[in-house]
């Protein structure tokens, strides 16, 4: 299997994996306005070990959406090698995460996510279980420390091991997701493992603070971008766009207003008004009804929500979207 990693264009754009967020339409939208890569919602190794009908579901995707990738989580090296067989003969994604980052309760009290950082040895064991049952590329996801491990530790640790790719939060465990963000940590990564793709990933919520990180920290490959796209698909577009004309000159692009009256993104991209939004919302609806029918509705109300934020009038066309409930009738409010 060819590695996809070694073929991408520099900088990597990356729809970071959010679960309950980055499902198949969120993956699809996100791709056409300039994603370069997508991951899945976290599929727990677990559940595909024991029953893994309904992790397949969550983790099925439209092959416009590649190169994706499947993230794995778990703490249990025997799960992780059946379930890499299993993503690999069934799903036939791009590549297969590993998720060693995530802060959530629920996750690191049964020892999985960001809880692995402190356990280089199961670590190891997991990372070697996904590369020796997969052909596909392997990536993992970190945290930039937890307790008296640093990411540059953890990395330090098990770089000998043949992942392809690192996607570091540049917050701490302890920083949750509003904590303080540190992208240093990123190029101190790339010095010592240069053979790895490293994205960096962490309160990038605009074009702007994408395009300032990326000039900070040059050695980066790249970026992964999660919150900064609920509701802003084009985000990836945007950044693309303002790396390619204003370059360094952010201040610039800051000193022009946004057409939608949100100052959250580049005054340069005008294209994204909110007559544009609009349809883009009712695009971004059609893909979740097709992928979910009628229990999709609960999905597409939330992102309908974060499309509207700061809009004039958001609150009184928020209080009709909640209520809608089919497509037509989102089309009829968006009028």
């Amino acid at each position: 299997m060819k590695n996809f990693w070694k073929k991408l264009n520099k900088p990597v754009l990356a729809l970071a994996p959010m679960a309950g967020i980055t499902d198949s339409a969120c993956r699809q939208i996100s791709k056409k306005y300039g994603a370069d890569v997508t991951y899945s919602e976290m599929a727990s190794a677990t559940a595909l070990f024991h029953k893994p009908a309904k992790t397949l579901k969550l983790v099925r995707f439209n092959k416009s959406e590649r190169p994706y990738l499947v993230q794995l989580f778990g703490n249990n090296p025997e799960h992780f090698v059946v379930a890499s067989k299993i993503i690999t003969k069934k799903v036939k994604p791009d590549g297969i995460d590993i998720n060693f980052g995530c802060p959530a309760k629920k996750v690191f009290g049964h020892g999985s996510g960001c809880a692995l950082m402190a356990d280089i040895k199961l670590a190891r064991e997991i990372i070697s279980a996904v590369c020796k049952n997969t052909n596909l590329p392997v990536s993992i996801k970190i945290r930039a420390g937890l307790k008296n491990i640093s990411a540059v530790d953890f990395v330090k640790k098990t770089k000998d091991l043949p992942y392809s790719a690192v996607m570091v939060h540049a917050r701490t465990y302890e920083g949750s997701f509003s904590g303080p963000v540190d992208f240093s940590v990123c190029e101190k990564i790339k010095k010592i493992a240069p053979d790895k793709i490293v994205l960096g990933n962490g309160g990038i919520n605009s074009a702007e603070d994408a395009v300032d990180i990326l000039k900070r920290y040059p050695l980066l490959d790249g970026l992964g971008i999660a919150r900064g796209a609920w509701g802003r698909p084009f985000i990836f577009d945007e950044i693309k766009y303002l790396l390619k004309n204003v370059g360094a000159d952010l201040a610039s692009a800051q000193k022009q207003k946004w057409t939608d009256t949100r100052s959250v993104s580049t005054g340069l991209h005008t294209k994204y008004n909110l007559s544009k939004i609009k349809k883009m919302m009712i695009e971004h609806a059609k893909m979740i009804y097709k992928d979910k029918k009628e229990l999709g509705m609960f999905e597409i109300r939330k992102h309908l929500c974060w499309y509207i934020k700061g809009f004039p009038g958001a609150a009184e066309l928020r209080k009709k979207l909640v209520l809608a409930k089919s497509v037509s009738e989102i089309k009829e409010i968006l009028k």
